[in-house]
């Protein structure tokens, strides 16, 4: 047989889950103010009833010795069990429902009772009070035993105190009333704690049902698990409420949108001011994976409506991927470029070994210097014009994959920036972006050119960028600037339409400013506008530059 089974200990405590546990403190809380409220009432109450029942004794004495008929009585006849005074003692007794009412002469001696014995003797407490002219309200034991009396001189018809009148009520009667009315007392705290009760009950089940039916240590351990989750991951996390107004950050939010904890409980336009980035989050942009740009950084953005009418939005960094992505561009294009050059380079060596096989010497040495002085020709012309070596190095490695595309880049008559940028990495960005741009637009149509047009103005510098492809249309010229938007298909390693943005951006950080326009002759003519660009003649610029011009340009064609 198999062994029996150890009893289950009964474990007393309060129960887990939420819902038992408020719906028990709820009926306990409940019944604790139903029994106050009861002990509250009942307090007073005897009190009450004992202070009801002496002033009543008290009117039926003022009303008995308000009669001058008995004060006559008294005066003029003896105290009697039969006597007048006895008889309409006894009348207004039985109609009130007192217990007695003794009519007294000035010595104390009875001239009225309910116990026709205790006529002609005296009265068993002292009536000095009402013999002095006082009405007097107590609880005392007399003959009759405990009883709430009522006292009151009586007077003749000069108002000369002939005596008294004490009229007693039941002190068991006001015992009665007092134990009658507690069943009803209970009956009505018993319906208010079932209402209570009921109301706890409800209230416990909407709670249920908002926690998931969760014990409070599962609701501890979720929210410390939210904390550590919401600070741990390294994406940022912006939670909205149905206002719109910020209800948390989570630290990588704070840090890639550049706000703290002081947008807790404002308005996303009141945080983060107006842009993509506010309209993204708030909503009013739809759509996923949608790109936006916070300052220096590229944000990949989601948005996730809640239940209760708010929104989760979550953001990723992809500066680094864009970086990547625009480096794997850049890469591509150099291999694309060296390709055909090499190709180029092979047509070439056997044109010139042809040529050397024929005797024909003189040719091969003019055609050997037209080639060298192609390229020579092209980088004196971007030198001499272009004396910063960043933008210089851009501008010849740009001709040469522009030449292999099948487009002519080439700068424009007006042309001529000294070496005194401020900035020259950020003009570099901003020169490499339209060029790319351009060559883009115009790539694959005849007789494509692109020119390009870098001149300063005292401190400032302003660059052109003008094309021969199709042009942007007058309703879209504001749009291209926006994060996220543009007409090309995007690769598959990363998203466009982050170039413009940059550029307007970069632009604008500096004061200046960039608009497109039309070109003369059809196309894009891109203007950027940058104030105090170059340092005072004869100052060193704000930033340093490499050496190695090849090896900067090479790192901004990787932007």
């Amino acid at each position: 047989m198999s062994p029996t089974p150890p009893a289950r200990r009964l474990r007393l405590g309060l129960p887990r889950r939420m819902f038992a546990q408020v719906l028990l403190m709820q009926v306990a809380i409940a019944a604790g103010v139903a029994v106050l409220a009861t002990g509250l009432f009942l307090a007073p109450l005897s009190d009450q009833l004992d202070d009801q029942a002496m002033r009543r004794a008290l009117s039926i004495a003022q009303t008995t010795a308000a009669q001058p008929q008995i004060a006559e009585d008294l005066a003029r006849t003896p105290a009697t069990v039969g006597g007048p005074v006895q008889r309409k003692a006894e009348r207004i007794r039985e109609a009130t429902k007192a217990e007695y009412i003794v009519v007294m002469d000035r010595r104390g001696v009875r001239w009225s009772h309910p116990t026709p014995g205790e006529v002609g003797r005296t009265v068993s407490t002292d009536p000095g009070q009402a013999l002095s002219g006082h009405e007097v309200m107590q609880i005392d034991n007399g003959t009759l035993g405990r009883s709430a009396r009522g006292k009151v001189p009586l007077r003749d018809s000069d108002g000369k105190i002939i005596g008294a009148v004490s009229v007693g009520i039941a002190y068991d009667s006001v015992r009665a009333r007092l134990l009658h009315t507690i069943p009803e007392l209970f009956a009505y705290a018993g319906g208010a704690l079932a209402v209570g009760a009921l109301a706890a009950w409800l209230i416990s089940r909407r709670v249920q049902r908002q926690t998931r039916d969760l014990a409070f240590s599962d609701i501890s351990a979720l929210l410390a698990e939210r904390e550590a989750m919401l600070h741990g991951i390294r994406e940022g996390v912006v939670a909205l409420d149905r206002t719109g107004r910020v209800r948390l950050l989570n630290d990588e939010a704070a840090r890639l949108l550049g706000i703290g904890d002081e947008a807790v409980g404002r308005s996303l336009d009141e945080a983060l001011g107006e842009g993509r980035t506010t309209d993204v989050l708030a909503g009013r942009v739809t759509g996923t994976d949608l790109l936006t740009v916070r300052g220096q950084r590229v944000l990949v953005a989601n948005r996730m409506p809640t239940d209760d009418g708010g929104a989760v939005a979550t953001l990723r960094d992809r500066t680094e991927l864009e970086q990547l992505g625009r480096e794997l561009d850049s890469t591509r294009g150099l291999i694309d470029a060296l390709r055909a050059q090499d190709h180029e380079h092979a047509n070439r060596m056997h044109t010139l070994l042809g040529l050397l096989e024929l005797e024909m010497y003189d040719d091969a040495v003019e055609f050997v210097g037209e080639v060298v002085g192609d390229h020579r020709d092209t980088a004196e012309q971007v030198a001499e014009k272009i004396q910063d070596p960043l933008l210089a190095a851009l501008l010849v490695g740009k001709a040469t994959v522009a030449a292999e595309r099948g487009v002519a880049l080439r700068l424009a008559d007006r042309t001529g920036l000294p070496d005194r940028l401020i900035d020259p990495r950020g003009l570099v960005t901003i020169v490499g972006n339209l060029v790319d741009n351009a060559l883009d637009a115009v790539a694959g149509t005849a007789h494509a050119r692109v020119e390009v047009e870098l001149r300063a103005e005292g401190r400032t510098a302003i660059l052109r960028v003008r094309d021969t492809g199709p042009g942007i249309p007058a309703e879209q010229r504001e749009l291209i600037f926006t994060e996220g938007w543009s007409t090309k298909k995007p690769p598959a390693h990363r998203e466009r339409g982050i170039g413009l943005s940059l550029v307007r951006r970069l632009a604008e950080r500096q004061g200046g400013s960039a608009a497109v326009g039309e070109a003369a002759g059809g196309g894009a003519e891109f203007t950027v506008v940058l104030p105090e660009a170059l340092a005072e003649p004869g100052l060193e610029p704000a930033l340093t530059v490499p050496s190695d011009a090849r090896t900067a340009a090479a790192e901004e064609e990787s932007r």
